[in-house]
């Protein structure tokens, strides 16, 4: 697959976003390019493609995203997202298209010894799409020893492989606090208990998690994000709803933060005598990435002469590797998009943009890493 069959491919996928669950135009172009590659396909909650080659019986796995995201596409080049306020704003367009080429050249020159399985999960963005793989088995039917993935990194210089062992991405708690007062005349607020006011509290209170409660330097992250009650303008709110968000680096972090959470809410509902309700719900682990994968990816990021990095700082973003990471050794890795324009715009930005001269790196850095993997 050259060049120019790469990057159109890329803007096929880019015209045609789908969100978590809905990829089913991403995932009926994706099958039919590896058919048409002479892969073994299998579609499902995903798609897997299946490549052999000599007698090895070790296989690996390398993983794409199907899914975009809820965003309007602020863009101004010729293959816009045509699928209203839907696009790929994270570059799972461009992580798919470099698999599909790696796919691609490694059919053609078979020079690997055992199978690769190249997966293609839905719904990555909501943190879903890797643990219903997992619960329909998908590692089961395609047992491997090894699994890989790679995220493009706006910011960084194109080509550049960073990554590192142990933890890689923070994990993601999404959680609601609901706060049941009692409403009231605004003129009169000793009659009620203003939820808005409680809530307010809560608020404040919630930072002291951090600054407070968890060790410095602990990358632990806590934010309210929304505040909705039923207030008028002059009527006190009697129901308020608190959502927000969480990112940790630990497990054991994850876990102090939803009960420090739990304690302060109650406290403060019982102080003024309300019911305060807690939902906290983890969607993304952390990402831990394992040794000996991590090692094999700083090795061919060197071989292929590209710079590499093996000890970058974690990063503060969440991935739904994580899940796979969890039942099979595997490593995620970070690549340099490029600095400037579209391309180095932040990851969900409405004018990002998928760097096309990131996808012949990204195939030269797969095959190398499939070849040396699985060593013929």
């Amino acid at each position: 697959m050259d060049q120019n069959v790469l990057i159109k491919l890329r803007h096929d996928l880019h015209r045609i976003p789908e969100l978590g669950f809905q990829e089913q135009k991403t995932k009926a172009k994706v099958a039919a390019t590896l058919r048409d590659l002479g892969l073994e396909v299998h579609e499902d909650v995903g798609v897997i493609g299946v490549l052999k080659s000599g007698r090895g019986n070790k296989a690996i796995a390398l993983r794409a995203e199907l899914d975009a995201l809820p965003i309007s596409e602020m863009s101004n080049h010729d293959y816009v997202s045509e699928n209203k306020g839907v696009m790929h704003g994270c570059g799972h367009d461009g992580h798919m298209s470099m698999l599909l080429g790696a796919a691609s050249q490694l059919a053609k020159t078979r020079d690997f010894d055992g199978t690769v399985f190249f997966i293609f999960q839905p719904n990555e963005e909501h943190g879903l799409g890797a643990r219903a793989m997992i619960d329909q088995g998908v590692l089961e039917r395609f047992p491997a020893k090894e699994i890989y993935a790679i995220h493009n990194l706006p910011g960084a210089p194109l080509g550049q492989v960073s990554t590192r062992s142990g933890l890689i991405c923070s994990s993601e708690s999404l959680f609601e606090i609901e706060i049941t007062g009692q409403g009231g005349h605004a003129a009169m607020p000793q009659s009620g208990v203003d939820a808005i006011t409680v809530g307010s509290e809560i608020v404040q209170a919630l930072q002291t998690i951090v600054s407070r409660k968890i060790r410095p330097g602990a990358g632990v992250v806590v934010s309210v994000t929304e505040f909705i009650s039923d207030g008028q303008r002059n009527v006190l709110a009697g129901r308020g709803l608190l959502k927000g968000d969480v990112r940790t680096r630990s497990e054991q972090d994850r876990l102090s933060v939803e009960a420090f959470m739990r304690q302060i809410a109650t406290g403060i509902g019982q102080a003024h005598n309300i019911c305060v309700e807690v939902k906290f719900n983890t969607e993304f682990i952390e990402t831990i990435n394992a040794q000996l994968p991590t090692s094999a990816v700083v090795r061919n990021g060197n071989s292929i002469g590209r710079e590499t990095i093996g000890d970058r700082e974690p990063m503060s973003f969440s991935e739904d590797f994580a899940h796979f990471n969890n039942v099979v050794p595997g490593c995620l890795l970070l690549m340099g998009n490029g600095q400037d324009g579209p391309s180095g715009q932040p990851l969900h930005a409405n004018n990002y943009d998928f760097n096309d001269a990131l996808l012949p790196i990204g195939v030269e850095f797969w095959s190398a890493l499939v070849k040396d993997r699985l060593p013929a």
